[in-house]
């Protein structure tokens, strides 16, 4: 598309940017619930997990759903349009947390239902996962759409970052009524909900362009993208990726409060680092994947670096309405420094993995797997910097997951793209697994249940992502 084009279609593309916020937001928005339901309902820390179990099993169901009726019938979006199935997803989103809204307004809330509202939740953003990328990539020139996405996954980034600072604030101090109850969740969710259904409008009205695109499924083999390894083996990296990442973040308050006497708002505050550093690390990587001098992208990753952190440390601030001392103080006394040399440790990964998505991903994974075994072996505010380091080096996986397993499917890319999307079924299967570890064990030695997924991506990083003859 020509310029005149890409203006015509900003209002479309600012809904959208808008869109993946709302949906980073409301997804990390999950971590703050694990410990806010499990003191309402007195919940073990497995029960506590099926909030994730709930919300990440959808995408499964939906994708499998979607995987069988494209195989059948033809893919479902070449039939309604990419607008129309981002509307679904946006709506049934809307009417999820206005059921939760609904629950915690119940005299006597059931946890059960919390689960069902969850559960359409990311159903709608299972719609939003198959939809919402290629659209973006859609609206504009081709050889800008790779900019395009990044600049709304950093958006998404954005978003995850926010909610633990914002959604800790929220609902358990400013909403919360005589100690603890379900109600402090009420005006958050219906805010949500609200604003899920102005965005579906938006969307609705928004004048996006028609796709012409064609159903190839006519005389292909339904199964034809599960014959090629690398994406067999790259579904089973999202699996472990998804599952570590939201594990980690699923079950780090709960960490934090056991093992560095932390309360729940403070644990909260500090969980913003973890995700934050995704927003950082994404930002750095869509500057060192890109086609620039090697002078200028050093230059480039460290600014973007320095106003991430100042965009992280100044949501905290604002949050706590701490004064520039206060700041300084929290700084010093919570050892926010190691996460700095962490940060530093990170830029120099980015520079020796070359730009190379595959050595990139192996290179990150074995990071992981170093910070979580820091974090095992030692019991100090060095390893909670560890392990909330993580962050940084998550970043740049899930993309680089999608580019390596689709890479040389050819017709079968839209298959092989609903096969990986099903796979965030990790999400759903990991964290209660490492939540039922902390109830056996402890929450500490439950990371190492992660460490074996990190363990797996190295692997594919090296090994399986590389491609071969597909099987006759």
């Amino acid at each position: 598309m020509e310029e005149t084009s890409l203006k015509k279609y900003s209002f479309s593309l600012v809904a959208l940017t808008t869109l993946f916020f709302m949906w980073g937001f409301i997804t990390c928005l999950n971590d703050i619930l694990i410990p806010y339901l499990k003191g309402v309902f007195d919940l073990s820390q497995f029960e506590a997990t099926l909030v994730q179990l709930a919300f990440f099993f959808a995408y499964f169901v939906v994708s499998l759903i979607y995987f069988i009726v494209s195989a059948t019938f033809g893919d479902p979006i070449l039939k309604i349009g990419y607008k129309n199935t981002i509307v679904l997803g946006l709506f049934i989103s809307s009417v999820a947390c206005f059921l939760f809204y609904c629950e915690a307004n119940s005299e006597t809330p059931v946890f059960l239902v919390f689960l069902l509202a969850l559960f359409l939740l990311g159903a709608g953003f299972t719609f939003l996962q198959i939809a919402a990328n290629p659209l973006v990539a859609i609206l504009g020139s081709p050889e800008t759409s790779s900019s395009r996405l990044n600049l709304s996954q950093a958006f998404n980034s954005l978003g995850t970052t926010l909610a633990p600072i914002i959604g800790g604030v929220l609902i358990f101090d400013y909403f919360l009524v005589d100690g603890q109850g379900a109600s402090s969740v009420r005006i958050p969710y219906l805010v949500l909900s609200s604003l899920l259904l102005i965005l579906c409008g938006f969307i609705f009205f928004s004048e996006i362009p028609t796709v012409e695109l064609k159903d190839d499924n006519k005389g292909l083999d339904r199964l034809g993208a599960l014959r090629h390894p690398h994406l067999r083996y790259g579904m089973i990296g999202i699996f472990c990726y998804v599952g570590a990442e939201v594990a980690i973040g699923s079950n780090l308050v709960e960490y934090m409060k056991n093992f560095h006497a932390m309360n729940e708002l403070n644990a909260s505050k500090l969980l913003t680092f973890y995700w934050g550093g995704a927003m950082i690390g994404r930002f750095m990587g869509s500057i060192s994947m890109s086609k620039m001098r090697f002078q200028m992208k050093c230059i480039l990753m460290i600014l973007s670096a320095v106003a991430s952190l100042a965009l992280i440390f100044w949501v905290i601030g604002l949050s706590a309405e701490m004064s520039f001392k206060q700041f300084v103080d929290f700084f010093f006394e919570m050892k926010v420094y190691y996460f700095l040399i962490f940060l530093v440790l990170n830029f120099f990964v980015f520079i020796w993995a070359k730009s190379i998505p595959s050595r990139t991903l192996g290179l990150f994974a074995v990071m992981n797997m170093a910070l979580i075994a820091l974090m095992l072996v030692m019991d100090s505010e060095l390893s909670l910097w560890a392990i909330l380091a993580v962050g940084l080096f998550n970043s740049i996986m899930f993309p680089n997951l999608i580019t390596l397993a689709i890479d040389g499917l050819g017709k079968y890319t839209s298959q092989g793209s609903s096969l990986l999307v099903m796979m965030i079924l990790g999400g759903a299967v990991v964290p209660p697994l490492q939540g039922l570890l902390s109830d056996c064990i402890n929450a500490h030695a439950a990371f190492a249940l992660p460490l074996l997924c990190y363990a797996y991506l190295v692997w594919y990083g090296y090994v399986g992502c590389k491609k071969r003859k597909e099987n006759k």
